[in-house]
């Protein structure tokens, strides 16, 4: 695992925006991830990215806190993000996969409409985290691939987005050129 002090921060600062209910900031921790994600293309931070990524969205959505099942899947999400904090500490890199493992099965335990609403959290979640890599200039297939996302769901995601080369082809107006070039010259 690559980066093992930043994810141990990001962990640590997601526990306590869990607390606080400040599912931005848990957004903002999965962001920063990505760009780890991108430069070692490491699975466990690929993994954590999706992982702190769907939290956010799960801690944002007010209303399944009102849901059969919240109670428990918020009590095993913080037990073993508590354990996964734990387990970085030692450097005890498996016990910490299990316990993101742990978390992603607690769903499996929830029943009703809780339990589809947060497997498909965790779905678009991986789907998001694909594209951002693949922004971030990792190619299709190698992102369908290190999250494990069909490269047709990507693709969909892809063609559906905003984000379009055109502004690639965008250039300066006049008066930016004239000043860098003074710049460059002065």
């Amino acid at each position: 695992m690559e980066e093992v002090d930043n994810i141990l921060r990001i962990f640590r600062e997601t526990r306590e925006a869990i607390h606080d209910q400040d599912s931005l900031r848990i957004k903002k921790l999965s962001d920063q991830t990505v760009h780890t994600a991108t430069i070692y293309q490491d699975p466990d931070n690929i993994i954590v990215a999706v992982l702190v990524y769907s939290i956010s969205k799960i801690i944002e959505r007010e209303q399944y806190r009102q849901m059969g099942g919240w109670p428990e899947f918020y009590e095993v999400l913080q037990k073993n993000i508590d354990q996964a904090i734990s387990n970085l500490e030692k450097q005890d890199v498996e016990a910490f996969r299990l316990n993101l493992g742990k978390i992603r099965n607690a769903v499996n335990k929830i029943s009703g409409n809780l339990r589809i609403y947060i497997q498909d959290v965790f779905i678009k979640s991986g789907i998001n985290k694909a594209f951002k890599l693949y922004e971030h200039g990792i190619s299709s297939e190698k992102t369908a691939e290190l999250l494990g996302v069909s490269l047709w769901d990507l693709a969909s995601y892809i063609g559906q987005s905003e984000v379009s080369e055109a502004h690639l082809n965008q250039t300066m107006s006049s008066k930016a050129r004239i000043k860098i070039a003074k710049e460059i010259f002065e």
